[in-house]
């Protein structure tokens, strides 16, 4: 006998540790999506006349953030949502056409930019030259920067994220085991030449995401990328996991930990002058153009 929904009488299809309930899809559904609407709220995220974009990967978190907010803002004429694909250059990985696919499924235009044209390189090169050990820390500041000033560019007010609780409270974590304090005091402030970033699903775990883009998107699993083995927050996910599995309630205290922090520590983002090199914020040299550097000084060498 299947375990009936705590709300009414349908079969339930998830279980909640943290508040233990039992959801049907019907009430699953509306329970998503009233929390992403709250964080929406909260935050003043969705403001008239403002236009948002989507850094669609292509994978089922940026997916679901562009299907949850074309259905927010479907029936307002005065807010424009818009989607970025920047396609890393990661041979056998993911195909930016997917990204496309599924922006015009969801009835949204898409913009895909890439490293090769960007920078004259691509992930898979930047690896063969450096090795995988930084891959992510070298595709995560190339990314930001190439989506950061994309959106510039077109004009965009906020750029959306389709990181969810357990990304943030991973974080945290990932602070706290480097002993990073600048990281876990310092509070957001709003830079020249910097979009401001959204994440809808911020206080949503990351398997009720992925849920939520199976029931609505038709979502199937993909594979991760070949390069992510390395990466501190891949056995932080899986300590966090471990140790929510009793407590479930362990990433909702980080994220508070996290929140606190900043709170009881002004420590306001230093303010980044602009590139000589490139013009983006990011100090004298940043650290997209001294990426740049290293990797074409050891293809000479």
């Amino acid at each position: 006998m299947s375990i009936q929904c705590t709300k009414c009488l349908r079969p339930a299809i998830i279980y909640q540790r943290y508040s233990g309930l039992h959801l049907c899809e019907y009430h699953f559904l509306a329970d998503f999506e009233a929390k992403a609407k709250r964080t929406m709220r909260q935050n003043q995220w969705l403001v008239s006349g403002e236009k948002i974009a989507v850094a669609l990967s292509g994978g089922k978190d940026s997916s679901a953030v562009l299907y949850f907010l074309q259905n927010l803002v479907r029936d307002r004429r005065d807010i424009t949502l818009v989607a970025i694909t920047v396609d890393e250059g990661i041979s056998g990985y993911r195909n930016p056409s997917d990204a496309v696919f599924m922006a015009e499924k969801i009835g949204v235009s898409c913009v895909v930019v890439s490293f090769a044209d960007e920078f004259d390189l691509t992930l898979d090169q930047i690896v063969a030259e450096k090795g995988d050990r930084l891959s992510c820390s070298y595709c995560g500041v190339l990314r930001r920067h190439l989506l950061n000033r994309v959106a510039r560019e077109m004009g965009v007010d906020r750029l959306a994220f389709g990181f969810n609780l357990d990304d943030d409270a991973q974080s945290v974590l990932m602070n706290v085991l480097r002993g990073d304090v600048n990281r876990l005091c310092m509070t957001p402030s709003e830079q020249e030449g910097m979009v401001p970033r959204i994440r809808p699903f911020r206080e949503i775990p990351e398997r009720e995401v992925a849920l939520y883009a199976v029931l609505t998107l038709g979502f199937s699993d993909t594979k991760g990328c070949p390069y992510a083995h390395n990466a501190l927050r891949k056995d932080v996910r899986t300590l966090l996991n471990t140790y929510a599995w009793n407590h479930p309630s362990a990433r909702y205290s980080l994220i508070k930990i996290g929140e606190e922090l900043k709170k009881g520590h002004i420590l306001l983002c230093e303010t980044l002058s602009r590139c000589k090199r490139c013009g983006e914020p990011g100090g004298p040299v940043c650290r997209v153009c001294a990426i740049c550097d290293e990797v074409k000084h050891d293809k000479r060498t």
